[in-house]
């Protein structure tokens, strides 16, 4: 029986290979193809694995005429037309659960970074600052933390809370039954009114673009530290900057951002990405929160994982 072959366009752990060789899967590994060569090159592979390198569209596939399935190599499928894979009865593969781990201990340290002025006060001590008083910072202990989605990073950040002594809440208008005691199961309303700490935790797609807007932010009831550890889209940066100036958030720690690719904001995201940058009640991270390197590793055992049932 021949092995099934496998494009892999994007650039992956050395333990990608052995992982699929013992499955009877032949790589073909191509991490230096540009996204123009993907369409043709696909002709005769019955599988692709892709990190975030290009958008995979119904074009990109359109000459695959043995593709089975696209396997991402990494949390979120934002990159994938999935309606397009399901038309052609391709099945779409995520590895959400290699990093989910790592996601939520990033979370975890920016809200304590947020709370206690770590990062804030590092810089001063650096620049021979020391001020003690003006640092005075807010324990985790008792606070409300409202998770927004509950899926693996939700449940993941929630899972690292679980020492602190803290009550935790979550909202998913999509899996609601996924929310199960100890965390309390509560509406969009509810985590709004109660909440002290807001964490972001939502897949992008076109029901979630932008949840996080003025209207969101204006309907807190208290002053409320925010994270979002998820896509930068699923939040209004404008509307994020209004309410960090006009004190309804506390402060906020972002580790992804509506556009990332700095060099190329358009004026008014410029304007806003200064206001955040030089805010001193900010932490800004470049999209490192589900980087670890067991996360790394662990997300193409996932993948593989799964791989290997869709081939049985």
């Amino acid at each position: 029986m021949a092995a099934t072959r496998v494009l892999i366009i994007d650039e992956v752990h050395e333990s990608m290979f052995p992982l699929l060789q013992r499955i009877g899967v032949e790589a073909d590994y191509r991490p230096g193809i540009k996204p123009a060569e993907v369409q043709e090159a696909l002709v005769g592979f019955e599988g692709l694995i892709v990190r975030s390198k290009m958008q995979i569209s119904a074009d990109t596939i359109k000459l695959a005429d043995k593709l089975r399935f696209v396997a991402r190599a990494g949390a979120g499928l934002d990159n994938i037309d999935a309606a397009a894979l399901e038309a052609r009865g391709i099945t779409l593969l995520g590895a959400n659960e290699g990093n989910k781990q790592a996601v939520g201990e990033h979370t975890l340290g920016l809200l304590l970074s947020l709370l206690r002025n770590i990062t804030r006060s590092d810089k001063q001590v650096r620049n021979k600052v020391w001020l003690r008083e003006e640092n005075r910072g807010e324990e985790l202990s008792g606070k409300t933390v409202g998770i927004i989605g509950f899926g693996n990073m939700g449940q993941s950040f929630a899972q690292v809370l679980s020492g602190f002594s803290c009550r935790i809440m979550a909202y998913d208008r999509f899996a609601p039954e996924k929310v199960c005691e100890p965390i309390e199961c509560v509406t969009l309303e509810q985590l709004q009114t109660e909440a002290d700490v807001v964490s972001m935790h939502i897949p992008y797609i076109p029901e979630n673009s932008k949840l996080a807007d003025a209207a969101f932010f204006e309907g807190f009831k208290k002053p409320v530290w925010f994270l979002n550890t998820s896509r930068g889209e699923v939040v209004d940066q404008h509307a994020l900057v209004k309410a960090l100036q006009n004190g309804s958030i506390k402060g906020a720690a972002l580790d992804v951002l509506e556009n990332e690719k700095l060099q190329t904001l358009t004026p008014a995201q410029q304007e806003d990405f200064a206001y955040l940058s030089a805010a001193n009640n900010v932490i800004l991270t470049p999209h490192i929160a589900g980087w670890t390197f067991e996360s790394y590793s662990r997300i193409n055992e996932v993948l593989v994982q799964k791989i290997a049932a869709l081939l049985i």
